[in-house]
């Protein structure tokens, strides 16, 4: 009996010791997160071809809404969603005058002319109003999602996909559900 004690410490020992390595390694070979911008990535495009830096999403919020926008060789489905989303939001800025947006539009590294068809809503609405950070290499969605919303003014930040996977108009839903949180513990 002393012996399959023994025999059961040791193992649970060994699983212990195990999972430290395991632990350690994955701690050691996991990519920290790169926030770190390129040159080209601190700056967008004004409807004049001016480049202008980037705000941070650490100041002072200037915006009631942000819209960032992930893509991906989007060149083809994005025009369909920005179209929407552009003529929501203009419909309420009139309807609401105070109410003040914003629309980045995040290249994530796209191979098509991504960054070229995102420009053409900035010349149309003007670049206090759609902006795009063309990003020099890929980082995945999450990435992309990260520095459009580093790069925001807004008080309040939506994603929304490129593919316009969900109608834009929701936002009301979105917005009523924030209304609605409790904001205790």
């Amino acid at each position: 009996m002393d012996i399959l004690c023994e025999i059961v410490q040791a193992l649970f020992a060994l699983a212990a010791l195990g999972l430290i390595v395991v632990l350690v390694v994955a701690h050691l070979t996991a990519d920290m997160v790169n926030l770190t911008r390129h040159e080209n990535e601190k700056y967008f495009l004004t409807a004049t071809g001016e480049k202008k830096p980037f705000p941070s999403l650490h100041d002072p919020f200037s915006r009631e809404l942000s819209v960032v926008i992930p893509a991906y060789n989007e060149e083809l489905r994005m025009p369909a969603m920005l179209d929407e989303a552009m003529q929501y939001l203009e419909n309420r800025q009139k309807q609401n005058p105070s109410f003040t947006y914003e629309v980045i539009v995040v290249d994530d590294g796209s191979k098509d002319k991504t960054t070229e068809v995102a420009l053409q809503y900035t010349n149309k609405h003007s670049a206090d109003k759609v902006r795009v950070l063309t990003l020099v290499k890929n980082r995945g969605k999450g990435g992309a999602v990260r520095m459009g919303t580093l790069s925001s003014r807004g008080k309040l930040i939506l994603m929304a996909d490129a593919d316009g996977a969900t109608k834009f108009s929701d936002i009301e839903k979105v917005e009523a559900g924030l209304k609605d949180l409790n904001p205790g513990p």
